[in-house]
C-alpha cells in the first residue's frame, strides 16, 4: 500500500469528522437539484413528427394503385350492344369493305394477380424520417447519459444532488467545524473566507466544499513541505527535541534507517540519559538500521555525551550525527536550560552546529502544539517540524494551523510504528486525506 493510502486509511478520524460535519452543514439548509430537462446531446432530441404524404387521387376503374413499372392492365373488350326494339341497326360496312369470313375471337380477359393487402406508396425522392420509437421502459426511467456524461464517468447524470446556498449562516457553521478540527480561529476564518470568495450566494454540494477545502489546505501547506536539507559539512548535526512521549526516539530510529538506506553514514547519540528505556529503545533501532549508538551511564550529563559524540563522528567521517534529548515539558524552565546547555557545548566543536533542530510534535496534543513551537524556538532555534501520531487524532487540522502561523518546514509525518510509517510531507496527499477527498 502506498503511503498516501496508508495515510488516508489511518486519518479516518479526522477525515470522517470533517466529512460528517460538511454533510450536516449542507443537509441543514440544502435541497436537491431538479433533473436538468435539457438534453445533453443532439441524439437525445426527439425527431419531428412525420408528415404523412397525401394519398393519390383515385382513378375510376383502378381502385388500387399499381407500382410504377408494372404492366398496365388492358380492359376487356365490350360486347356489342344488343338489338333493342325500336332502334335502328348500326350502319354496316360500305360496299367496298369486305367483312371477315369468321369473327375474330375476343381475347380472354387477363386476370391480374392478387395484390397484397398494402402496396408500398410511390417513392418520394426526399428522405422520410423514421417514426419516433415508443419508449418501452417505465416513465421514471432516466435517459442514457450523453457523450460528456460518459467521458466523465457519470452513469446517472440526472441524479439529484443536495446543494445549499453559500451564505453567512453556512460560513459560520463551516468556521466552527474547522475550529473544532484544531485549525485555530485565525486559520479557520481565513480558509472560510477564501472558500466564499467569488462563490457567495451560489449553491454548492458537499463534494464541492471538500474540493475547495482540500485546495485551501494544500495551498497553505505547499510552502512548508520541504525535506530535511543535507549539507556537505561532516558531520551534519541533527538535534531532535520535543516533549515527553512525542515520539522523538522512534523518529530518530526511522530517520537513521532511511538515511542509512540512502548510502549515508549515521551516528546516533542517546542523549536521554535520565530514562533507561529510551536508551534501550534507541539501541534496538540502531541494530535494525545498522547504525552505531553512543550511550552514557544513566544520570550523566547529556551535554557531555553530545560533545563526545561529535568528536567520534568527526574522527570517523560520519555524514550525520543525530542527537536524542530527554523529553521535557515546555513549562519546565530547568529542563529548557539543560537543552540550551547542549546547544552551547556542541557549538564549541562547530560554531554552526546544530545544523538542523527538529521539533517532534504529537498531533494528539491539538492546539498545545502551537505553544510548544513558541517555547522551543526561543531555546533551541527550531529549524523544522516532524508531526507524529496523526493516526490517533480526530484533529489533524493542527498541522494546518502550525504551517499558517509559523511557516516552519514540515520535513516528515508519521502515522504508525512501522519503519515505513514516516515519510516526506506531501501537501496534496495530506489535504486529500484530511478532508476525505477521493483522489482516484
Amino acid at each position: 500500500m502506498s503511503f498516501f493510502g496508508k495515510l488516508k486509511s489511518k486519518l479516518f478520524k479526522s477525515s470522517s469528522k470533517l466529512e460528517e460535519g460538511l454533510d450536516a452543514i449542507v443537509q441543514e439548509g440544502g435541497s436537491e437539484d431538479a433533473p436538468d430537462p435539457t438534453p445533453e446531446r443532439p441524439d437525445d432530441v426527439p425527431p419531428p413528427p412525420v408528415e404523412t404524404p397525401p394519398a393519390p387521387e383515385e382513378v375510376p376503374g383502378r381502385p388500387e394503385e399499381v407500382p410504377p413499372g408494372a404492366p398496365e392492365e388492358v380492359p376487356p373488350a365490350q360486347d356489342p350492344a344488343p338489338d333493342l326494339p325500336g332502334t335502328e341497326p348500326a350502319p354496316g360496312p360500305g360496299p367496298d369493305v369486305v367483312p371477315p369470313a369468321d369473327p375474330i375471337p375476343e381475347p380472354a380477359p387477363e386476370i391480374a394477380p392478387p395484390l397484397p393487402e398494402e402496396m408500398p406508396a410511390p417513392l418520394d425522392p426526399s428522405p422520410i424520417a423514421p417514426p419516433p420509437e415508443t419508449p418501452t421502459g417505465p416513465p421514471t426511467e432516466s435517459r442514457k447519459p450523453g457523450l460528456l456524461g460518459r467521458l466523465l464517468g457519470r452513469e446517472t447524470p440526472d441524479a439529484p444532488v443536495l446543494r445549499r446556498a453559500l451564505d453567512d449562516e453556512m460560513l459560520e457553521s463551516l468556521e466552527e467545524l474547522l475550529i473544532a478540527s484544531d485549525m485555530g480561529v485565525d486559520t479557520a476564518l481565513r480558509v472560510s473566507s477564501n472558500i466564499a470568495e467569488g462563490r457567495y450566494g451560489k449553491r454548492v454540494s458537499t463534494e464541492e466544499i471538500k474540493q475547495l477545502l482540500a485546495g485551501e489546505v494544500a495551498r497553505i501547506m505547499e510552502p512548508v513541505a520541504r525535506p530535511l536539507p543535507l549539507y556537505p559539512k561532516k558531520p551534519q548535526v541533527v538535534l531532535v527535541v520535543g516533549v515527553n512521549g512525542s515520539g522523538k526516539t522512534t523518529t530518530i530510529g526511522k530517520l537513521a534507517s532511511q538515511f542509512r538506506a540512502a548510502g549515508k553514514s549515521v551516528v546516533i547519540a542517546a542523549g536521554d540519559t535520565f530514562r533507561a528505556a529510551a536508551v534501550e529503545q534507541l539501541q534496538v533501532w540502531g541494530e535494525r538500521a545498522g547504525v552505531p549508538v553512543l550511550t552514557a551511564p544513566e544520570g550523566s550529563d547529556p551535554a557531555s555525551l553530545a560533545f563526545d559524540a561529535m568528536t567520534k563522528a568527526q574522527a570517523e567521517g560520519a555524514d550525520l550525527l543525530m542527537i536524542d534529548t530527554a523529553g521535557r515539558l515546555q513549562n519546565r524552565q530547568d529542563l529548557m536550560e539543560e537543552l540550551a546547555k547542549i546547544v552551547r557545548v556542541i557549538r564549541k566543536k562547530d560554531p554552526d552546529a546544530p545544523h538542523n533542530t527538529l521539533l517532534v510534535l504529537d498531533a494528539t496534543t491539538g492546539q498545545n502544539a502551537l505553544n510548544q513551537v513558541d517555547i522551543f524556538r526561543q531555546v533551541a532555534d527550531v529549524s523544522g517540524l516532524v508531526m507524529t501520531k496523526l493516526d490517533g487524532t480526530a484533529k489533524g487540522g493542527v498541522l494546518v494551523a502550525l504551517a499558517d502561523r509559523f511557516g516552519l518546514p514540515i520535513h516528515a509525518i508519521g502515522v504508525g510504528e512501522q519503519i515505513d510509517d514516516l515519510a516526506p510531507f506531501d501537501p496534496e496527499e495530506f489535504a486529500a486525506a484530511l478532508t476525505g477527498l477521493d483522489r482516484g
